[in-house]
């Protein structure tokens, strides 16, 4: 896979490799453009791996009468759930109702609009809950008695990235992660653009169309292709998380209603932890050094602590993340009111260039989708829509690259240990969650667990550390154990360094897997 050059020509090049960016690719490569996609750092490396990773209408927007975004959000839901069901699946949401925020009428027509605004086939509807009966209910303060249930999903976010821009690749686009797209300059009706690998190599691309999705960094990229040209007001918002060890014993996520008319999600994460977040606040500087400020961190906390019984402090932090969200800036006065709708600018004379503006995860298909269309109308150049009936690599359950009508990961799971009864239980449902049907890749041939290799780091086997590298651009331990897998949470920096040993022998010995 890795041994990818940089080629002179093509149909689009994408900048950027993000959730928007890799869509792109994958729908465009598909309807027969030759596309090259280029980022700085790795896959999602910056705001795409920084969500809350849900896949959800986006119920307080109903709040802000975004009806248009929620419905297509919901709609996105149902698609995204078929498309990728080993790393996206359903989640019940529990919100207590405390008396002194929003009325329970008017949380009560929210839900209905929820449930209604998009066709549900998949997700159960919302229904009223006592909380002093409900399983959710013994985690929380004895005075929250009342409370609602709902649907939406949970995905694996950074992951949700790679395999967009893995199936891009099987269809034919050059992926290229650590390389940054530092010029850009019209030549004729084509673009010249260059590109510089974290090696110190350069190389030229002919491009016939440019899409900017480079996030956080869109404005910049903007000003670069087309200094004098009208553009989109960006608002930077950071979002921060923090994740704790488990607080509840039940599958079921919480979200929480806040004095401040905030909302925060504590969430099932990883088995033995809770995942609390986020907030929103107005960035400025560099993106990519973005961090959870200690007033963050409180908040969450004290937040959280309003309704579990048990507080949630600082002190118990295992893993804090933050993320910059490049939205539109509508301006509204909060940053948790900026709108999460997407646009797209299409240069309107000469070599296409289209910018990215916004956007949220759940829609990034229907994005794709969009912006591509626009691009072939401009290309002179055809192909129909078709991002939502093929499943992303390992989400074909039930036959190879056929959508499942309903998914069934447990029957899935069942079978992959049925063939593999030498795996550890929990191990092979890790496999199933991350790699789908493609975890037979992983395994090969092996039939015991030594044929898997050394255990590089707890749960972190040879053959998936390989696998990950060979497949899924992985370079580094934090490639491998934060955005290809969660495994740094159960890591000890001695764990690490180690890890980094052997990728260090790895890329000795083979220059060419570790050198793209």
């Amino acid at each position: 896979m890795f041994a990818q050059s940089i080629p002179e020509r093509c149909d689009l090049l994408i900048v950027g490799g993000g959730i928007n960016g890799a869509g792109i690719a994958r729908d465009a490569a598909g309807r027969g453009l030759s596309v090259v996609l280029c980022e700085q750092d790795d896959l999602a490396g910056h705001t795409s791996s920084a969500s809350t990773k849900l896949i959800h209408g986006g119920l307080r927007y109903l709040e802000y009468r975004e009806f248009g975004l929620v419905r297509k959000a919901l709609q996105e839901r149902e698609t995204l759930l078929r498309m990728a069901p080993h790393i996206i699946w359903p989640l019940r949401f529990i919100m207590p109702h405390d008396a002194h925020q929003r009325p329970a009428w008017l949380i009560r027509t929210g839900l209905f609009l929820y449930d209604h605004l998009a066709n549900r086939r998949l997700l159960q509807a919302s229904l009223s809950i006592s909380l002093t009966e409900h399983v959710a209910g013994g985690a929380l303060k004895p005075a929250l008695c009342r409370g609602f249930e709902y649907s939406d999903g949970w995905v694996d976010d950074a992951r949700l990235v790679v395999l967009n821009a893995l199936d891009a690749y099987e269809l034919g686009a050059v992926i290229l992660p650590r390389t940054r797209c530092s010029a850009i300059a019209p030549a004729g009706d084509r673009w010249s653009a260059t590109l510089r690998t974290a090696e110190g190599g350069s190389a030229r691309v002919d491009a016939a169309a440019i899409v900017n999705a480079a996030g956080p960094w869109a404005a910049e990229l903007a000003r670069l292709a087309a200094p004098d040209a009208e553009r989109a007001t960006l608002r930077l918002i950071k979002g921060s998380h923090i994740v704790v060890p488990r607080l509840f014993d039940h599958p079921y996520a919480y979200l929480f209603q806040n004095p401040d008319k905030r909302i925060i999600f504590a969430i099932p994460f990883q088995r033995e932890f809770t995942l609390i977040g986020t907030t929103d606040v107005d960035f400025t500087g560099d993106p990519a050094r973005v961090a959870i400020s200690d007033d963050e961190e409180r908040y969450l906390c004290e937040m959280a602590s309003r309704y579990f019984a048990r507080p949630v402090t600082p002190a118990q932090i295992v893993w804090r993340y933050s993320g910059v969200r490049p939205l539109l800036d509508d301006e509204v006065g909060t940053a948790a009111a900026v709108t999460r709708d997407y646009r797209l600018q299409l240069s309107p004379d000469g070599p296409p260039l289209l910018h990215v503006w916004g956007g949220k995860i759940t829609t990034y298909r229907r994005l794709a989708e969009d912006a591509v269309t626009q691009l072939l109308s401009r290309l002179g150049r055809a192909g129909p829509a078709w991002t939502a009936a093929r499943p992303l690599p390992g989400g074909d359950f039930d036959i190879p690259g056929v959508l499942s009508v309903a998914p069934d990961f447990d029957a899935f799971l069942a079978r992959f240990r049925g063939r593999h009864p030498w795996i550890p239980d929990a191990l092979s449902e890790r496999y199933c969650r991350l790699y789908g049907s493609r975890a037979e890749r992983l395994i090969g041939d092996a039939v015991v667990m030594a044929q898997l290799g050394t255990e590089l780091v707890p749960g972190l086997y040879e053959a998936e550390a390989r696998y990950l590298i060979d497949n899924e651009w992985a370079r580094s331990s934090e490639d491998l154990l934060w955005r290809r897998t969660k495994l740094g949470l159960h890591c000890l920096q001695g764990d690490v360094q180690r890890l980094d040993a052997w990728l260090a022998k790895q890329a000795a010995e083979t220059p060419s897997r570790l050198s793209a």
